[in-house]
């Protein structure tokens, strides 16, 4: 379809349908939704990029906030180990968004294209299971980093704790500025730092990167509605469609192995990545 012929009201439809099965995935995935949602729509809608992150921004928002209390209720997000996180996080995604503003739309697509492909080739090589922390170390103990969730997948209670608490903290300041930039909500690096350099279960890195996400997100959303860079044609039927798809993947996270919708998810981004690259660079309009 041309988008220059194609009724105007065939976006916000579209625009519904995708971001529902985003909300979806995002959640079991832990990702956010902003990581999808921004090269996708960026790259085969015909809307200003600017718009674009401005909306993913509070797509990826209204999505864990739909989320959140299910989440909590089941455990699988713990607000001792978010908060500090999401400071840090929330800090930094400030100056990304207001440094991502003031680029030119072009380096900010190609770069968000390499962003997505570099973070989909670490997901790939990653395995999240195999770096569980065994034991606290003393900045994790003293913010009692640590809990327990029933897994009904296996049937028992998990005992977790975290650790490398430092390293986390400036994992996750890196994290929120690139997403600011990029208007990604954050959320496409915080389960490997959850789960790999932390040492979170999978499940709880996936549940606390949703929590997570909606505290960052708010911060960086605020330069992009202050600076114009929010349209509701774009924003309304993306949340709308992102916060149902959200309910149903956070009921879907508790019985469904996060690891089943991984490599969905890779694939995606990296579609997504090389859509972005190529019109970053004026190889594909």
């Amino acid at each position: 379809m041309d988008p220059a012929t194609a009724p105007w009201w065939i976006w916000p439809i579209a625009l519904f349908a995708l971001t529902y099965l985003l909300g979806i995935i995002a959640v079991v995935a832990g990702i956010g939704g902003g990581v999808l949602f921004v090269p996708l729509v960026g790259g085969f809608f015909p809307f200003h990029l600017d718009f674009v992150r401005g909306a993913g921004l509070l797509l990826a928002l209204a999505g864990t906030l739909a989320a959140a209390p299910l989440l909590l209720r089941a455990r699988l997000a713990n607000l001792r180990l978010v908060l500090p996180l999401a400071l840090a996080g929330s800090i930094a995604s400030l100056f990304g968004a207001v440094i991502g503003l003031a680029l030119p739309t072009e380096v900010v697509q190609s770069a968000l294209g390499i962003t997505v492909i570099a973070v989909a080739v670490l997901l790939w090589r990653t395995d999240p299971a195999g770096h569980l922390a065994t034991e606290s170390d003393p900045l994790g103990e003293i913010l009692r980093l640590k809990g327990e969730y029933h897994d009904p997948a296996e049937q028992m209670n998990i005992d977790w704790r975290t650790h490398r608490t430092v390293g986390g903290l400036a994992a996750f300041a890196g994290i929120g500025f690139f997403g600011g930039v990029f208007g990604l909500g954050a959320g496409f690096a915080n389960v490997p730092a959850l789960s790999v350099l932390m040492g979170a279960p999978l499940k709880v890195a996936v549940g606390s990167s949703g929590l997570t996400i909606s505290i960052i997100n708010s911060s960086a959303a605020w330069v992009y509605i202050n600076r114009g860079a929010v349209l509701p044609l774009i924003a309304v039927p993306s949340i709308l469609g992102i916060m149902l798809g959200a309910r149903l993947g956070a009921r879907l996270l508790r019985t469904m192995p996060a690891n089943a919708v991984r490599h969905v998810v890779i694939v995606a981004m990296l579609i997504a990545g090389v859509r972005a690259l190529l019109r970053g660079l004026g190889l594909w309009i």
